[in-house]
């Protein structure tokens, strides 16, 4: 997708308010992989992306900020947790798993791509499979109507839901499970590895027609679209295109080992920096280069700072920017101004149990003022602490909707939420209420 940077800003303040540095810093190197991509081959070599590093509280808008810039250009994102990590030689995993990953992400994305090109042919070869199916369920109730009416008849009912719950037996095409077998080691397919030697892996099943239907559209869609190519567009892609998030990354950032938990947290650096450099990379679609994947590292650094990591580490993170906490007027921000506020979220939640919930101007200003006052004198966990307040304050109403009531709107004003949330802004630890 050819987005310019303020366009990436753009759509990124949809979903994300304030931190407008961050948000500055990851639109560039978006833009700087359109600008790569459009250079020689020569050139392209020789401009590696310029990683960046993330320091801010929880719940500001880390994660949302790389998970939403992935999502806008349809690249492969993972997250991981630096602390997840060992240094080789250490039970645990390994580092090189979050690019097997990354890739495992990959093959899905281009594999959907692939599946919703062919649906439309699949779906019309389902369609005959499953007539045939009914056709000879139903022969019975065919009487004089010739075949090719009846059989025309049979398809229009399914297409109108008609059969959905009706229950049949057929021969479904499972996918096999990949199970990860040894710490560190890519997941191995089991099935996959009989796969070759097995003519037919189908498995005769009871389930219903909507159920069959989705299984035989899938097994079409599999015929229709070659897997090779998915294989070698999901490396290219990773290999180009791909965000690995790394979180918790100030939890590693300590250079002397104190033993126990923490032997082996500069090790854990050490083992991520040739990952960060560029190296290659074995997964069990191919060799995977890391080059030209842009990872974007994320902490508190509440006690340890940036400067703390190893100074090799550091210098692989070019770009540094700092994400703020969030003030009333954020939080007003994102339950009034997100494309999926909270507001909105709960409001059509209980509108499935006929309650019309609307809030007033000066409740998301006091549920604001009540969200940024605990952050100062608790834990700052950012923008979560609106699930806390918000939860808690409609656990009345959620508790009581449902059943047989008739439409009500409910207003939610500042007396309500003052009177609803008094209990935990007095002498109320609000900890046990964080999820």
């Amino acid at each position: 997708m050819n987005l310019s940077p303020k366009q990436i800003v753009s759509e990124l303040n949809k979903h994300i308010i304030g931190q407008d540095e961050a948000k500055k810093a990851v639109a560039i190197a978006l833009r700087n992989r359109y600008r790569r991509a459009q250079l020689s081959p020569e050139l392209r070599e020789e401009i590696t992306p310029k990683n960046i590093i993330m320091k801010g509280p929880t719940g500001v808008g880390k994660t949302e900020i790389a998970r939403r810039l992935a999502k806008l250009v349809k690249a492969p994102f993972i997250k991981v947790e630096a602390t997840k990590y060992t240094e080789v030689g250490y039970v645990g995993k390994d580092v090189e798993g979050m690019v097997r990953d990354l890739v495992e992400c990959a093959v899905r994305l281009v594999k959907d791509e692939k599946m919703a090109e062919v649906n439309a042919a699949a779906t019309d070869v389902a369609e005959k499979k499953m007539v045939k199916l009914l056709a000879e369920l139903k022969k019975s109730e065919r009487g004089e109507t010739p075949h090719e009416i009846f059989e025309q008849n049979l398809l229009e009912s399914l297409r109108k839901g008609e059969f959905d719950s009706l229950v049949i037996e057929a021969d479904v095409k499972e996918e096999p499970k990949a199970m990860e077998l040894i710490p560190g080691a890519a997941a191995i397919n089991l099935g996959s590895l009989f796969s070759s030697m097995l003519k037919d892996n189908k498995k005769h099943r009871k389930l219903t027609v909507k159920e069959a239907f989705k299984f035989f559209v899938a097994e079409e869609a599999d015929k229709l679209i070659d897997n090779d190519a998915v294989t070698d567009e999901a490396l290219r892609r990773a290999e180009n295109d791909g965000i690995i998030f790394i979180d918790e990354i100030d939890k590693i950032a300590g250079k002397e080992n104190t033993g126990g938990a923490d032997v082996s947290r500069e090790g854990v650096q050490r083992d991520i920096l040739p990952i960060v450099e560029g190296s290659t990379v074995m997964t069990k679609y191919g060799a995977v280069k890391t080059d030209y994947m842009l990872f974007i590292a994320a902490g508190a650094f509440h006690v340890s700072r940036i400067e703390d990591l190893i100074p090799e580490l550091q210098g692989r993170f070019p770009v540094s920017v700092e994400l703020t906490s969030l003030t009333k007027k954020d939080f007003i921000d994102i339950l009034t101004n997100t494309e999926h506020s909270l507001t909105r979220q709960y409001a059509v939640l209980l509108a499935v149990d006929n309650i019309d919930l609307k809030f007033t101007p000066d409740a998301i200003e006091a549920i604001a003022e009540i969200s940024e006052e605990i952050n100062l004198t608790s834990e700052d966990i950012g923008a979560r602490r609106l699930h806390t307040v918000m939860e808690y304050l409609l656990e009345d109403i959620s508790f009581n909707a449902g059943g047989d009531y008739p439409p009500v709107t409910v207003e939610i004003n500042r007396a309500y939420v003052e009177e609803h949330l008094s209990k935990i802004t007095k002498d109320r630890d609000l900890k046990k209420y964080v999820l």
